[in-house]
């Protein structure tokens, strides 16, 4: 049996139709879609390992593996790019001093927790993850970690400011002014206009220019060994949270745009995406997640046939066989990365926001307030405290008050109520 069914002849999409995940086009239509995919997911699945200093063809190859190996177990159900989760950025940066090798074992550990939860959510169903990650608590937990990069991004804009400058204006102007798939790639063409002016300045690396000219055009990725460490644990499994909190919004986000029923999938797409980012971890690549660009190029185009993302993880696969094209990819300056990465941060953090409104979260109740309040101060300060030798920064403890600490107060103001009542005064 064919794993796509071709629409109608294959050539054209009437009005008002749609091409279904199970459906494909033409070939060579299907390839042009894929490479639309490519394009939407290239800038933010290169930049992640770009900011982290992890091998840009390496994360590009397990982000095309776990691409092929989520549309498998999702049983081509849900069309999804996996690209690199910024959700790690803010870890893997403050494990920087502990080394790859540590680094990629928080990057495993997560992978096998998001597998965990979700086997669990396939036995015990969706609603698992509504009572244990209310929108309160994810929603805190990506706005500290977002708002943890914050220094990071103003570091890396002060070093070329005027190159920062131009980057962050176009990425801007691209969003705001900018139409269809030319407003979904804002973050690549200002990225290619940063660069560019910083070569016509003559401000790149030296260093990094000799080695893109030194680089083979073909070659295997650079592969490193996990090494499991306590204290980068810590820090890497707020992640996991976001990671299961951008996995739901995906599936729910394609089931409205596809007019299906997908809530069965989310716990196949949660151990799908943590198997891939196990394999990432496992040989030298980023985390991986679902990618919201990749669904507003499907609502664009009402093509939602995961043939066209097979297309693009394989497209990944090739791309990450180029040491060439890895050594261009890092002679990226600073200032770019300083332009991109002060709106990009941001935006993390207002993800969490969204969610706050989206389910009308109410900072009128107290518990919310005040966790929050804690939580995202003790995130976006990196507070840092060791416990028995083992350092444990901002991220962990912003995610363990609000993660532990509101079912807590929830419930301790829960059996408060009724003493209060039966205290009032009868009129």
């Amino acid at each position: 049996m064919a794993l796509w069914s071709v629409h109608g002849d294959g050539r054209r999409v009437r009005d008002g139709a749609v091409v279904a995940p199970d459906e494909r086009l033409s070939w060579p239509l299907t390839i042009g879609f894929g490479a639309q995919h490519v394009a939407a997911m290239f800038s933010a699945t290169v930049l992640v390992p770009t900011l982290t200093h992890f091998p840009v063809t390496t994360t590009l190859l397990f982000s095309g593996v776990g691409t092929l190996l989520f549309l498998l177990m999702t049983r081509n159900r849900v069309p999804s790019y996996l690209g690199s989760s910024f959700a790690f950025i803010a870890p893997l940066t403050a494990a920087d001093q502990d080394g790859v090798a540590a680094q990629l074992g928080g990057v495993l550990v997560a992978g096998l927790l998001l597998v965990g939860v979700g086997v669990a959510v396939k036995a015990l169903g969706v609603r698992l993850l509504e009572s244990v990650m209310p929108p309160v608590v994810t929603g805190a937990v990506i706005v500290l970690v977002g708002l943890n990069l914050a220094p990071t991004a103003t570091r890396f804009f002060a070093a070329q400011p005027l190159i920062a400058l131009v980057t962050v204006v176009v990425i801007v102007g691209c969003t705001v002014v900018a139409r269809g798939l030319l407003s979904r790639l804002s973050i690549l063409i200002g990225v290619l206009a940063g660069w560019a002016v910083a070569a016509l300045s003559g401000v790149l690396n030296q260093d990094r220019v000799d080695a893109l000219r030194e680089a083979v055009w073909f070659g295997l990725p650079e592969f490193h060994a996990p090494q499991v460490r306590p204290s980068v644990i810590l820090l890497v499994i707020p992640v996991v949270l976001v990671l299961v909190a951008e996995n739901v919004g995906h599936v729910k986000a394609v089931a409205a745009v596809t007019g299906r029923d997908l809530d069965g999938s989310v716990g196949d797409s949660l151990i799908a995406d943590g198997l891939a980012t196990v394999l990432a971890g496992a040989g030298g690549g980023s985390g991986t997640t679902t990618y919201a660009e990749n669904i507003g190029v499907m609502a664009a185009t009402r093509v939602y046939s995961t043939a066209a993302y097979g297309v693009a993880a394989l497209t990944a696969i090739l791309l990450s066989l180029s040491p060439k094209f890895g050594a261009l990819v890092n002679t990226i300056p600073d200032g770019v990365l300083g332009g991109a990465t002060i709106l990009l941060y941001g935006m993390i953090a207002l993800v969490g926001v969204r969610i706050w409104f989206a389910d009308r979260v109410d900072f009128t109740d107290p518990v919310n307030l005040t966790v929050v309040a804690v939580a995202v101060v003790a995130g976006v300060g990196d507070l840092k405290i060791s416990i028995g030798g083992v350092a444990v920064g901002g991220i962990a403890w912003g995610a363990v008050i609000v993660v532990a600490g509101y079912p807590l107060l929830r419930w301790l103001r829960g059996r408060g109520e009724p003493r209060l009542n039966a205290r009032r005064p009868r009129g």
